[in-house]
């Protein structure tokens, strides 16, 4: 017997086809969400350089204030053994 002659392969034909396009659907729904993360990941890789970017500046910022901390904390030693 042909298989496409038979009562059942327009059956199997709709479930196979129903088949596909839930494939079809979950297949845009991933390449969406693909997009979705790739975007995402941009932002935060952004959003990374900015925050180092503003770690460094605090860091040397930092520094700056010590070392005009110590420099003031010698000069009060020194007025205190001139006293």
């Amino acid at each position: 017997m042909n298989p496409g002659s038979s009562n059942g392969s327009g059956a199997s034909r709709a479930v196979v086809d129903q088949e596909l396009k839930q494939l079809e659907r979950r297949v845009d729904e991933l390449v969406a969400l693909v997009s979705q993360l790739q975007e995402e990941n941009r932002a935060l890789r952004q959003r990374q350089d900015s925050m180092m970017t503003e770690r460094a500046t605090l860091l040397q910022k930092n520094e700056q204030v010590r070392a005009r901390v110590e420099a003031m904390i010698g000069r009060l030693k020194a007025m205190e053994h001139n006293a």
